[in-house]
């Protein structure tokens, strides 16, 4: 199988992980292993984050009284939305974000307009907030690639 793909890592309190998107599947495994990948279906591997929908979630944040942070660089979006606002971007991240009260998100954008990091600060009416970070790198042309091997 062949199919386009983004890379990212994602960082928990304990490691960080490499992850691989397709449109059908997401892998994942912890960063610097050669073990096999875990695969999950695109569709509920979703969380909080809309990461293949970046452009158009900072449109959402800029149509919802984004502060913008001209003195940063990479230039900062911020903005507080709720689980209902996000769901106009994406249904699922949405729906996964249902039992939250607002979303306190910050996007960085880069000089030539990628998205290249996002903060979500989860808050909840009865439970801890949750703070989730996408942080994207080496740029370069979409590629072929073949699916990992998953476990």
């Amino acid at each position: 199988m062949s199919a386009k793909a983004d890379q990212a890592q994602e960082t928990t309190e304990q490691y960080t992980e490499d992850v691989v998107i397709t449109r059908q599947k997401v892998y994942r495994r912890a960063t610097g292993t050669h073990g096999l990948w875990q695969q999950f279906p695109a569709s509920v591997a979703k969380g909080g984050i809309p990461a293949d929908r970046l452009p158009q979630y900072v449109r959402l944040m800029l149509g919802h009284s984004a502060s913008v942070h001209q003195d940063s660089e990479p230039l900062r979006v911020s903005a507080r939305l709720t689980p209902k606002d996000v769901e106009s971007v994406d249904k699922t991240v949405g729906r996964n974000l249902r039992p939250a009260t607002t979303i306190d998100t910050d996007a960085w954008i880069d000089n030539e307009g990628r998205v290249v990091r996002v903060r979500q600060k989860i808050h909840f009416a009865s439970d801890l907030d949750i703070v989730g970070t996408i942080t994207l790198t080496d740029f370069k042309n979409p590629m072929p690639v073949n699916a990992p091997a998953a476990s």
